[in-house]
């Protein structure tokens, strides 16, 4: 299984990569409930109130109340910041994390919203609306991690469309 860290890393060194920023203190404040992600077609998303995540049963990262994600061995990934900046390992900046929307690192603009009744709309460039699912136990302050939790999701998708299918070159490498 591919970690979540690696893929938001954009492609690791043959180095470790640093802690993200923060790290050691935490940032922003998270509540952790217990919360489920209906995604349709695609494996339901599920939140427990250790800070675990699963999708479709198996774990995937974890996150703690003072905005620590972790992959799935435990290794930092990313802190979401008091400001709603997430802050990844080697200083990479994946993007703005608020209590309902969430906006990826190359665009200040939101490209997803958890609503209040806890549909999830994900925004095209153009304006275009798409619905992603509903969440279930994440009202009140639970509401910024189901967020945090669709916006790394969302990171995730994003990069595995990125990489190419396949890779051709001439050396060593490290490849995903």
């Amino acid at each position: 299984m591919r970690h979540l860290g690696s893929l938001i890393a954009l492609g690791a060194l043959a180095c470790a990569p640093t802690v993200p920023a923060r790290w050691v203190e935490g940032g922003a404040p998270l509540t952790m409930a217990a919360a489920r992600w209906n995604r349709g077609e695609s494996d339901a998303v599920e939140v427990r109130p250790d800070g675990k995540v699963y999708e479709g049963g198996s774990l995937i990262f974890v996150i703690d109340r003072v905005g620590r994600v972790a992959d799935d061995h435990l290794e930092p990934v990313a802190v979401l910041l008091p400001d709603g900046r997430l802050a990844g390992t080697d200083d990479h900046f994946l993007g703005q994390v608020g209590v309902s929307n969430a906006s990826p690192p190359q665009s200040g603009q939101a490209w997803l919203a958890v609503v209040p009744n806890g549909q999830v709309i994900y925004f095209d460039d153009d304006g275009t609306r798409s619905n992603g699912g509903m969440w279930a136990g994440c009202e009140g302050p639970a509401h910024r991690t189901c967020t945090l939790v669709t916006h790394l999701l969302a990171l995730k998708s994003a990069m595995q469309r990125a990489q190419p299918a396949v890779t051709v070159g001439v050396g060593v490498g490290v490849g995903f």
